[in-house]
């Protein structure tokens, strides 16, 4: 019985640390870029776009496909890089509970 209060206190502290996890996601921001720097996407780790921020020399009707094809590029760099910050935010949370790995937390 002392085991299964220790698991339920357990789990109640990660769940508090989730939560407040949860809104330190939203703080953490990542920039992707494309282009050689052509194109830039600003979002949270929670996958929030902030900002997009195009080069002048992009605006030209002929390069409308480069840019379309460049933002795509900035955004997806940009959510590769705010899945890594928050795996690592959970890695960090989670790391002394021993949970085996692949559990679905992420």
């Amino acid at each position: 019985m002392a085991d299964f209060l220790g698991m339920m206190k357990q789990a109640a502290q990660l769940q508090s640390k989730m939560q407040a996890m949860q809104e330190e996601l939203g703080n953490v921001e990542v920039e992707g870029v494309s282009g050689g720097g052509l194109v830039a996407v600003r979002m949270t780790a929670k996958m929030e776009v902030k900002a997009v921020k195009i080069d002048p020399s992009l605006m030209k009707e002929e390069e409308r496909e480069v840019l379309e094809d460049l933002l795509v590029t900035a955004h997806n760099d940009a959510r590769r890089k705010a899945e890594t910050a928050m795996a690592e935010k959970m890695q960090a949370l989670t790391g002394g509970l021993g949970l085996p790995p692949g559990l679905g937390l992420t």
